[in-house]
């Protein structure tokens, strides 16, 4: 069934949706088949579908899911529904399993999503995570318990958001490096949080990525060397974990990746929420930073890791995939 899939060139998907439909129980062929589509080209067929059969598909595999058929595990099931969603209703899941973590938030998910999104995908984010949860995505931030650094960091940049005007501007961002440096590094004690935050709700994250910049060509160093050489706390950890994410996405995706495949870190679903998100965006950059970094490639780091099944299949399609 998945190479009659994978044969059809066309723009409809009416013959594979009846393939799927009357492949029902055998769904691991179908997850080889659609892991191997494009997102856009998933989310038409699933939409097909739907118009064919008043089914849904990512239903359906959930429902099989918690059926145990055989081929088919929950945790592939979720993969392959996050990769069939649309970007912003994949993000406000992703947001709201973050906001809900049993042990603790997952703040590093939701710094991906407010630091790698455009303003308009965020826009759509939180309608999507109002309209399927009934709730703000912003007030379930500011509601979190205990109170965290992250949070004051995540809701300046959520306000950037919403606020910034989209032009990058060199005079300043110079003027915004500076002021870090005399409100970090440039005076005793720990870092003044008050123009940090002004800094983030105000400027969007290409000006911010500017500004960092400017810091290390005016200062010698990157703006996360002098987050280190002062007094540390949780909101210098938190902050120089952002940072990282905005100055250099691949080499923070590809530390996340390492850490999660080997088992080094609680985030269990770091490994599907990077793959799907970064796959289709900037997956050639990961690979080959990866390989830069720890000495192989991450196709193998997978398959030595992963167990074999559908699960490393499917991870092992996104790592294919060029972009």
């Amino acid at each position: 069934m998945a190479t009659k899939i994978l044969a059809s060139s066309s723009h409809s998907f009416e013959n594979e949706c009846k393939e799927i439909h009357e492949s029902r129980g055998r769904w691991n062929h179908l997850i080889r088949a659609l892991v191997t589509r494009t997102q856009l080209e998933c989310r038409g067929i699933r939409e097909t579908y739907k118009d064919m059969y008043g089914e849904d598909l990512i239903t359906l595999l959930q429902k099989s899911s918690l059926r145990n058929q055989p081929g088919v595990s929950p945790k592939t099931c979720a993969a392959l529904s996050l990769w069939m969603l649309h970007p912003h209703e994949r993000d406000a899941i992703v947001a709201r399993e973050a906001l809900l973590q049993d042990n603790d938030t997952n703040y590093q998910a939701l710094v991906e999503i407010f630091v790698g999104r455009k303003s308009s995908h965020i826009a759509l984010i939180k309608q999507a995570y109002l309209s399927k949860y009934k709730t703000q995505l912003d007030q379930d931030i500011i509601n979190i318990e205990p109170p965290h650094p992250y949070q004051k960091i995540l809701v300046a940049l959520s306000t950037s958001h919403k606020a910034h005007q989209a032009d990058v501007n060199q005079h300043t961002a110079k003027c915004d490096a500076r002021r870090l440096y005399e409100t970090g590094e440039g005076s005793p004690g720990a870092i003044d949080e008050g123009p940090v935050l002004e800094i983030f709700t105000k400027r969007s994250i290409p000006h911010l990525k500017l500004t960092f910049s400017c810091y290390k060509h005016i200062y010698g160093h990157d703006y996360t060397k002098s987050i280190t050489n002062v007094n540390s706390g949780e909101f210098e950890d938190s902050l120089k974990m952002v940072v990282k994410c905005i100055c250099n996405p691949p080499n923070y995706y590809v530390k996340i990746l390492f850490a999660s495949i080997e088992g080094m870190t609680a985030d269990r679903g770091a490994i599907t929420r990077v793959m799907v998100s970064r796959s289709e965006t900037e997956m050639d950059e990961i690979q080959r930073v990866f390989k830069a970094k720890y000495g192989v490639e991450l196709r193998e780091t997978i398959c030595d890791s992963i167990p074999s099944g559908d699960y490393r299949d499917f991870l092992l399609a996104l790592a294919n995939k060029t972009v």
